[in-house]
């Protein structure tokens, strides 16, 4: 074949490859062309509508109690400060009805809405604190133009506590004399009108409780000392009671039941099988009347014979039968037809110290020391000895258990000096105590409220009902006694307690006879009732804070003094 023929055909060939090779390269350019055409279109399209968007009326932003901008809000002070930026200024005439604030029930909350500096609205509500509401902005709501604005919205506002002072700051020593001369009432004012025994709480009308008497004793001799009752009137109370434990209420070998008809005397079981004596209920009474027969020592008819009934009485208390069968330990109950039923034997450490004080102590059925040893102290499996918070517990359970193991033994006993061979008693209740409120400081369950200015944990009622609470038992119950009780241990830490329990929470806590027994913020719940075993030791720990009476008055008896010295206390 012709070379030149080939030639010619190589190059047509060539010609259409390069053409389709062209066409492709302008078909993609044109595509590209046509793409971003569509792009700057689309692009010029959206900035139209964001010109439009940027151009409507809308909230620009939101601030309640000086916190901006959440969708919701929680734990805030109940008086409730809002305030509302808009875009533009706001059609005045459809504030009211377009912005709302409803509890949880749906129910509408009074506004009082301030447009003086629109567009920035300003609205103050007072509402309930420990409550749920939604603050809604409604699509009605215009600007002055007629716009309607862009969106509504809706926030979640959940409120927390009033931080407000409810009542007007007073001196300290003033709040303390008012908190114990307004405590005091409940073992006066509410007394048994036959008995004049303590009735076991503010629902309780026939029953009265025999400890709980005990600590009323002690708080009517503070009230003598302070002149919120006549010296006459407080000795004539007290002889009422004894005259009535005396010659109305039946005995069990000398020893008291837990609860008392405060009527005819009779015993009142406190359980199926607990319908007799109570050793340690018997042993709270005692504290109280031997402290009575040594502030009552005048001269005179009327308190020598007040001092010689309770002499009659406490030597008639049969110590050393409730050893059982001639044991090294006292046990806590005994009835006429149940006998030993109940088995309990009273061991530490807890609030039952006191008992084998007394025990010890008696001129007529008094215990060895070694009752005290291996019944109380378990030969001294009663210790403890480690470090919690970095405070030493000398004995019992794991960080302290309910605080009112550090009160009831010792409303009329002086720890300060006290010492045996198990422990420094000042170093156990103040360190107790200390602990309670460094963990009520570190609250580990995240309950509300808990502080350093909210804390005490004790027996006392909660919101499931009445228990031991410590915190190996925290349900979340703060109760007023075991903070303000332990004010000789912890002064600061007590005052700070009493100051937020008054100012802060005195419109939910604070009542005729006291601060309530116990409230609960996470449960939004505060009891309504006083227990007499709590309101005592407010009274009596005061009063010991501030001038030692009844832990001079106690000490200084000689009995109490031989039976300490008995069991190996230095004091």
């Amino acid at each position: 074949m012709d070379v030149r023929m080939i030639n010619r055909k190589s190059k047509k060939r060539l010609f259409f490859l390069i053409k389709g090779k062209i066409s492709s390269v302008f078909t993609t350019l044109h595509i590209c062309f046509l793409l971003t055409i569509a792009f700057f279109t689309l692009s010029c399209g959206g900035n139209d509508d964001r010109e439009v968007d940027d151009a409507r009326f809308k909230l620009e932003g939101i601030s309640i109690n000086n916190i901006k901008n959440q969708d919701s809000y929680v734990d805030l002070e109940p008086d409730l400060t809002i305030v509302l930026t808009f875009s533009d200024k706001v059609a005045v005439n459809s504030l009211s009805d377009n912005i709302t604030l409803k509890n949880k029930e749906g129910k509408l909350q009074s506004l009082n809405i301030n447009s003086n500096n629109n567009p920035v609205i300003t609205i103050a509500a007072g509402v309930q604190q420990f409550a749920g509401y939604e603050l809604i902005i409604n699509t009605a709501l215009k600007s002055d133009k007629g716009t309607p604005i862009l969106t509504g919205k809706t926030y979640s506002l959940t409120t927390g506590m009033d931080m407000s002072d409810k009542f007007l700051r007073i001196p300290d020593e003033e709040l303390l004399t008012l908190v114990q001369k307004q405590t005091f009432r409940y073992f006066w004012d509410f007394a048994h009108p036959v008995s004049g025994m303590a009735r076991e709480r503010t629902t309780s009308t026939g029953t009265v409780t025999t400890g709980g008497t005990g600590f009323g004793v002690m708080t009517i001799i503070v009230a003598a000392e302070r002149g919120f009752v006549s010296h006459t009137d407080a000795l004539n109370r007290i002889q009422k009671i004894v005259s009535f434990l005396d010659t109305k209420c039946t005995r069990y070998h000398g020893a008291y039941a837990h609860w008392i008809n405060g009527e005819t005397g009779a015993t009142i079981p406190f359980s199926v099988d607990d319908n007799g004596g109570d050793l340690v209920e018997t042993a709270l009474l005692f504290q109280g009347l031997l402290t009575a027969r040594n502030y009552f020592r005048a001269n005179t008819a009327e308190e020598i014979k007040l001092r010689d009934d309770i002499t009659r009485l406490w030597e008639a208390i049969e110590w050393s039968w409730y050893r059982k069968d001639n044991e090294n330990v006292l046990y806590w109950h005994w009835s006429a037809d149940k006998g030993w039923i109940k088995n309990l034997k009273i061991t530490g450490w807890n609030e039952c110290l006191i008992v084998y004080i007394l025990a010890a102590s008696s001129p007529t059925y008094s215990i060895p020391e070694t009752v005290y040893h291996e019944g109380w102290a378990r030969n001294g499996d009663l210790a403890n000895g480690s470090l919690f918070y970095g405070h030493k517990l000398p004995l019992g359970r794991d960080y302290g258990g309910p605080l009112f193991f550090s009160h009831y033994s010792f409303l009329g006993i002086d720890p300060r000096n006290l010492k045996d061979r198990y422990a420094d008693y000042w170093e156990q209740n103040r360190n107790h105590s200390l602990i309670n409120y460094k963990y009520c400081m570190e609250n580990p369950k995240n309950y509300y409220g808990y502080s350093g200015d909210c804390w005490g944990l004790t027996a006392s009622d909660g919101n499931t009902g009445y228990s031991a609470h410590s915190p190996s038992n925290d349900r979340g119950v703060i109760a007023p006694t075991a903070a303000i009780s332990s004010i000789p241990y912890t002064p600061e830490e007590s005052m700070k307690a009493l100051h937020f329990f008054y100012y802060k929470m005195g419109d939910k806590l604070w009542s005729d006879y006291g601060f309530v027994d116990a409230f609960n913020l996470s449960a939004n719940w505060f009891d309504d009732q006083h227990i007499a075993i709590d309101q005592g030791p407010v009274v009596i720990m005061i009063e010991n804070y501030r001038t030692r009476l009844l832990w001079n008055l106690l000490m200084s008896d000689t009995e109490i003094q031989a039976g300490l010295i008995k069991l190996g206390f230095q004091f």
